[in-house]
C-alpha cells in the first residue's frame, strides 16, 4: 500500500494550510494513493472523524499529529490525547513508544530549526525518518536518506501537503496491508517502509525504481 503520511488540513491546521480534507482525499484517490494520513500541527481534531471519512470516501484515512518540540518537529501516531509535555524530542518519543505508538522525525534536515538534524543519531529510542519531504529542498532530503542508511532507522516519505497539488508528491510504500492505525504503527516500528515519489503517472523509489503497476517504460525517479 502507498500512503501519504504527512498532510495538513485547512480545518485543523488553521492559518497554515489551504487544503481541505475533501480536496486532500479526492486528490489522493485521483493519483492512486491507497491511504492518507492527516498530521495537523499540535491538533487532534481529525481523530474523531477519520473512521467516518474512511467509510465516506472508501479509502483508509489515518490520524496523526505533527508536534513541535524544542528539538524539532515529530510526526506522532497512536496517542489518544495531546502529550502533557513536549519539551524535548527524547521525552516525546519515549512517551509515544510507551503508549504503544510510533514517531517519525519530520523533515529532519530542513533549514530553519524545525528538524531533528544530527540529533537523530543520538536518539536513544527507535524513530522513523522522513527522508522524502515535499517541502524540503532535495539536497536536505538526500542527507536524511543517507542518515536512514547509516543509522538503520526506517525511512518514510510524506508530502507535507498544504495545497491539493502537493498531496502524494512523496509518500510511503508499505508491503503489508495497512487498514488501521495499529497496522501503520506496527509497520513503522518494524521498519517495513519504503519512501516513494509520484512522477505524474505512478510511484517510484529512489532505491528500487517502480513500485506499483504503471505502463512499462524507462522511469527516471523524480525523487531527487
Amino acid at each position: 500500500m502507498i500512503i501519504d503520511i504527512h498532510v495538513h488540513s485547512a480545518e485543523y491546521s488553521r492559518g497554515d494550510s489551504n487544503l481541505s480534507i475533501h480536496q486532500a482525499i479526492i486528490r489522493a484517490k485521483t493519483i492512486g494513493l491507497d491511504g492518507i494520513c492527516f498530521t495537523d500541527h499540535d491538533n487532534m481534531g481529525i481523530y474523531g472523524r477519520a473512521k467516518d471519512l474512511s467509510s465516506q470516501y472508501d479509502i483508509p484515512v489515518f490520524a496523526g499529529i505533527e508536534i513541535n518540540t524544542a528539538d524539532g518537529d515529530i510526526l506522532v501516531f497512536g496517542l489518544n490525547s495531546m502529550p502533557e509535555r513536549t519539551g524535548s524530542a527524547i521525552e516525546l518519543v519515549k512517551d509515544v513508544l510507551e503508549a504503544g505508538g510510533a514517531a517519525v522525525s519530520a523533515h529532519p534536515f530542513r533549514p530553519g530549526g524545525r528538524g531533528l538534524g544530527d540529533r537523530i543519531s543520538a536518539m536513544p529510542f527507535p524513530i522513523g525518518i522522513e527522508v522524502l519531504n515535499g517541502r524540503t529542498p532535495q539536497k536536505f532530503n538526500r542527507i536524511a536518506l543517507e542518515t536512514s542508511y547509516s543509522t538503520g532507522l526506517p525511512g518514510l516519505g510524506g508530502s507535507d501537503a498544504h495545497t491539493p497539488e502537493e498531496v502524494g508528491r512523496f509518500a510511503t510504500f508499505f508491503p503489508d496491508d495497512i487498514r488501521t492505525t495499529r497496522d501503520l504503527i506496527r509497520a513503522i516500528r518494524t521498519g517495513k517502509t519504503l519512501p516513494v515519489c509520484f512522477d505524474g503517472i505512478g510511484f517510484s523509489s529512489p532505491e528500487t525504481g517502480i513500485v506499483n503497476e504503471i505502463p512499462a517504460r524507462e522511469v527516471v525517479s523524480p525523487c531527487f
